[in-house]
């Protein structure tokens, strides 16, 4: 290997590195399950195999991309977790992979796309951060639990409350259990509509449990 190959390949990890830790920096400083560290290596890692396996000539490059993208679905799905409600870390799982296509960019020498590929990522996490709180107090879905004590009649009174608040209604079970009736609904609104909706069964003495 001549110090010329040697310079671009040192040149292309130093590159892996820096945009590596541009994108883990965002997912760090909102305390992310893959952050700084986590990133870095994503890039780098994929970097280094692209490089490794073109000097090896091992396959074709197309096969080489299949490869690297399979390791990383794995480490995408470990930081993947469900809830009872809801699923958290998709968009982490979504940055890791697009991390390892900023280090193949890198690994194969498509340098000028692989920062713009980092610009754009940054673009989405950062600067649609804004729309994204827009859209989800403008749309906001959340599940319902009631529960009141049981007097010969099912909870559907309670969806006239959820009307006065325009909250659209998704109806669930209602179940009884012992001397208590239970009531589930799924209501999409908006955030501001939820907050009053909660308020006012919060003042409900007939309801003795409530989740939301």
């Amino acid at each position: 290997m001549n110090s010329v190959v040697l310079q671009q390949d040192i040149l292309k990890v130093v590159l892996a590195i820096i945009l590596g830790g541009i994108i883990g920096t965002e997912r760090e400083y909102r305390s992310k399950s893959a952050g700084f560290r986590t990133l870095i290596l994503v890039t780098l890692g994929s970097t280094l195999f692209t490089i490794v396996s073109m000097r090896l000539g091992v396959g074709n490059p197309d096969r080489i991309a299949a490869n690297i993208i399979t390791g990383i679905g794995f480490l995408g799905g470990g930081v993947i977790f469900r809830s009872e409600k809801r699923v958290s870390g998709i968009t982490t799982a979504a940055i890791i992979w697009a991390a390892a296509a900023v280090g193949m960019g890198v690994g194969s020498g498509e340098f000028v796309l692989s920062i713009f590929g980092t610009l754009v990522i940054m673009l989405v996490l950062v600067g649609l951060t804004g729309l994204e709180e827009i859209i989800d107090e403008s749309n906001q879905n959340r599940t319902y639990r009631i529960v009141c004590e049981f007097k010969d009649q099912p909870l559907f009174h309670y969806e006239d409350v959820f009307r006065s608040c325009n909250l659209k209604i998704h109806r669930g079970i209602q179940s009884k259990d012992g001397p208590n009736i239970i009531g589930t609904w799924e209501l999409r609104g908006k955030l501001d509509n939820h907050e009053k909706l909660t308020a006012l069964l919060l003042q409900d003495k007939d309801i003795r449990t409530f989740d939301f």
